[in-house]
């Protein structure tokens, strides 16, 4: 397992708070392939206190600086008294440690909080070493978490290259899966259709007609076309689906201003009004090179509408922005017949208690196996068509 011994030499701290690092040393680091690790979103969860000690993320953001205090290298980091709002399942694992008679939380977590997003964790400058950076920062996190004595850290979503990287490096790995659309050099939404099998091509022209039928109209937003009313009727969109589903809002409405003011141009906002009125909405946020569906919500029951908005107006305009996948968020075997599949989703993990780890370690492995299978058997399902 790897140490925190580099920590000593190298020049790395903790910040309390995303604010207190220059947004333009950040975004250096974290690159603009991906709005989610960008400074302006990290900090519109800590401002608006979506993220704060109070719900149980305690911001610990590691730095690697130089000399001259450039930052080469980060790590969101976040100190956590449950395991809400992170899509990576440890429930299990607490409570086999706490029936054990250990004490699972605080845990730290390095993630982006509410989302379930593949992004790079590990945060280096271009111009810094890749190989060094990467080992001082992992260093560092294990150095965190040995600092803190916690039972576990935990690293959600890295891309498979980093995931292999901390494996390597002894980090316990874990798979999942989600579900993606992937542009196979689509011009149009017909071109998409035609790649499908018939009674599937067939079945979603069914749902869109039968979604438009209703004489619901789909607005496409973006950048300065969303106005404040826009965002108030998508929040009470998404408590009203979080009061259904969860019990309470991760996300509060000073989170959802902060991110129309800093992000606009990154926000494709797919609402739906009728007879005047707004009725579902749903969020996504626009990287370089993909879609990511983030909130649904609706207040209004229209069948199909939320196939049409979340699935299908996706799908169309990341043809239409030459944008090379979907990510639709966790979960949702549904999609699989609307063009998304199955695909591999990663973690890391480090638990300093040698038989706590062995026993993580024994169940990741069985896991592992069944999320492969599990896998092999949902592709069987797909709704393309088979090559000759």
């Amino acid at each position: 397992m790897p140490d925190g011994s580099e920590q000593a030499e190298a020049s790395v701290r903790l910040v309390k708070a995303i604010g207190e690092v220059p947004a333009e040393q950040w975004d250096a680091c974290a690159g603009p392939d991906n709005p989610f690790l960008s400074h302006a979103f990290l900090s519109a969860l800590e401002e608006s206190e979506s993220v704060c000690p109070n719900t149980g993320w305690l911001p610990q953001h590691l730095l690697y600086e130089d000399e001259a205090g450039r930052l080469l290298g980060a790590a969101p980091l976040y100190l956590k008294g449950h395991s809400h709002g992170e899509y990576v399942f440890d429930w299990g694992w607490a409570d086999a440690y706490e029936r054990a008679g250990g004490k699972y939380y605080p845990k730290l977590l390095s993630a982006v909080p509410f989302t379930p997003v593949t992004c790079r964790k590990l945060l280096i400058r271009p111009d810094a070493d890749p190989v060094r950076t990467s080992e001082i920062l992992a260093g560092g996190l294990i150095g965190v978490a040995d600092q803190h004595a916690v039972s576990s850290l935990h690293i959600n979503f890295p891309p498979e290259a980093e995931w292999e990287l901390l494996g390597e490096m002894g980090f316990l790995q874990r798979t999942a899966l989600q579900y993606h659309w992937e542009n196979r050099s689509y011009e149009t939404f017909d071109d998409f259709l035609g790649s499908l099998s018939s009674r599937k091509r067939k079945a979603i022209r069914k749902e869109r007609r039968e979604a438009a039928e209703h004489g619901v109209e789909i607005l496409m937003l973006t950048g300065e076309a969303i106005e404040a009313r826009h965002w108030d009727a998508f929040y009470k969109f998404y408590t009203d689906t979080s009061d259904r589903k969860w019990g309470s809002a991760y996300l509060n409405r000073e989170f959802f201003a902060l991110l129309g003011e800093r992000l606009a141009d990154r926000v494709l906002l797919v609402m739906a009004e009728y007879e005047g009125h707004l009725v579902g909405g749903a969020l996504n946020l626009i990287g370089n090179d993909t879609l990511y569906g983030r909130n649904w919500g609706c207040v209004a029951d229209f069948k199909f509408l939320h196939f049409e908005a979340c699935y299908y107006r996706a799908i169309e305009f990341a043809i239409e922005r030459g944008l090379a996948r979907v990510e639709a968020g966790a979960q949702g075997q549904h999609k699989i017949q609307r063009g998304y599949l199955p695909v591999f989703t990663y973690s890391n993990h480090y638990i300093p208690d040698p038989s706590f780890e062995g026993a993580v370690k024994e169940f990741l492995v069985r896991e592992s196996r069944h999320m492969a299978l599990e896998k092999a058997h949902l592709e069987e399902g797909s709704p393309y068509r088979k090559a000759e």
